[in-house]
């Protein structure tokens, strides 16, 4: 068999597994299967893993692309192509940021990491300092990585892990997918659809209309989200035109992940345990067409802001949430991080297991963050839509945990994947994006949709540069 025709084949079979991914996440979040032809796929290459996380990253930002074709079909009757490049959605997926003449902070705190217990393995996230101290506390140890193994290995996994959560801290045990699968949570979460997706009931009016070059001018979201997969789906929102304006409390940093995440967006600080900055959250809340949230699901409750009281300062609000394990079961309020998902569900045991490796071994990037982020766009962007057609809001909820079980084991063996090459000035942006932290280039975006580019007014910006109040109008967006 010729050389070419084998390379056309990949091809094919590539674009046959993105298209169904792409369907899946498609039709969770409640898209009509007609609207999937607008979608197409092109670029080579994948990262190298066990899982087909190209695969994902791929159909997830194609499904985002899918709802932005759906939402100009609905308003002008005509249906853009949306084409994703496989490669350039690969890059996405880990950073899109260049930094020129500086670097970015580690994205990791030196204790976070994965440690042999006395049974298995265990993982601890500690990037949080709150969430380090709680670690730290348990083991009695000192803040460097070979005193934590050395407290650890006398540790059984699933104690070790019970105890730092119920001192809020961020910890997950080991496990296979079979044990996963067998586990009280793993089999709540199962249960669960892949987006909960419900459209509001009380009839509400809204003038709002897209524009074909910049689909979502004059949207505000309010974006109450931290690493990683909130901030994705804000960031994508920002990208089509939407006045993105991202509420952090004072003292909260991410230095690891904040220049790759806030493109595009104003970000501005509140104190929500004070009254008066709660009050400007609520007024916040009533003035916005999307908010998307990462916080634990009893956290806004607390606030007197759940879901319902959410809807009644807000008929019109497309509510988009997300939880890490799942929004059923006991462990419905865990805290919880794309790597912990990956130790909890089986997919760091089976990346082990497959490359012979003799530790945990996770995926290459961040995809289950990611992945969800994108999903939670696409949602958003399909809420637009329905309350413009139909003159109702949505209330949408997504998990980590559930976006995990998508993703898909390799049949064959490592070592026919075509790792990706370094990008090069090809793949970047010709500008310049003066960011707070020094000058940087972008990526090119992956994701390419007819008349309608993805563009950033904002560049990345420090948290807590801007004030907490809507522009005026955001007609330059």
């Amino acid at each position: 068999m010729r050389v070419d025709q084998i390379s056309r084949e990949r091809a094919t079979d590539d674009e046959d597994r993105v298209s169904r991914h792409l369907r899946t996440f498609w039709l969770a979040a409640g898209g009509s299967p007609a609207f999937l032809e607008s979608c197409s796929f092109s670029g080579a290459g994948e990262l190298v893993s066990a899982f087909r996380v190209t695969d994902m990253a791929a159909a997830a930002i194609g499904a985002a692309g899918t709802s932005v074709a759906e939402l100009l079909h609905a308003s002008a009757g005509t249906l853009p192509a949306v084409q994703v490049d496989r490669r350039m959605a690969s890059l996405w997926f880990g950073t899109s940021l260049r930094p020129q003449g500086w670097t970015m902070p580690p994205q990791w705190d030196p204790v976070a990491g994965n440690y042999r217990a006395r049974d298995r393995w265990i993982r601890l996230h500690t990037n949080a300092p709150h969430h380090r101290l709680a670690a730290l506390s348990v083991l009695g140890c000192a803040a460097d990585a070979e005193s934590v193994a050395q407290a650890v290995s006398r540790w059984d996994a699933g104690a070790l892990e019970e105890a730092i959560v119920e001192r809020g801290g961020c910890a997950a045990a080991m496990y296979s997918a079979q044990e996963w699968a067998g586990h009280p949570q793993g089999q709540a979460v199962a249960t669960e659809p892949l987006l909960h997706v419900h459209p509001a009931t009380d009839a509400v009016a809204h003038a709002w209309r897209p524009s074909s070059d910049r689909p979502l001018r004059g949207i505000r979201v309010l974006d109450l989200t931290r690493i990683l997969a909130g901030p994705v789906a804000t960031r994508f929102l920002a990208g089509l035109g939407a006045e993105v304006l991202r509420i952090d409390p004072y003292g909260w940093e991410e230095p690891g992940t904040v220049p790759e995440v806030v493109l595009g967006k104003r970000c501005a600080r509140l104190n929500l345990k004070d009254a008066a900055d709660l009050d400007t959250l609520r007024q916040l809340l009533r003035c916005a067409d999307i908010v998307v949230h990462g916080y634990r699901s009893d956290a806004l409750a607390r606030l007197g802001l759940d879901a319902a009281q959410r809807r009644e300062l807000n008929p019109a609000l497309i509510d988009v949430s997300l939880d890490a394990y799942g929004w059923t079961g006991a462990w419905r309020f865990r805290r919880g991080f794309d790597s912990l998902i990956q130790m909890s569900t089986g997919i760091a045991e089976a990346g082990m297991r497959v490359t012979g490796s003799d530790e945990p071994v996770n995926l290459p990037v961040q995809a289950i963050d990611h992945a969800t982020g994108y999903l939670m766009a696409t949602a958003a962007i399909r809420g637009l839509t329905t309350r413009m057609t139909q003159g109702v809001g949505t209330e949408v909820r997504a998990s980590l945990a559930r976006t995990a079980a998508v993703l898909q084991l390799r049949p064959e063996p490592m070592s026919e994947v075509v790792e990706l090459a370094a990008d090069g000035q090809r793949d970047r942006a010709d500008h310049v994006e003066l960011t707070s932290w020094g000058p940087a280039s972008r990526l090119r975006p992956p994701l390419q949709i007819d008349d309608a580019p993805l563009r950033w007014f904002y560049p990345a910006r420090a948290l807590g540069a801007y004030e907490p109040g809507w522009l005026s109008s955001n007609d330059d967006l």
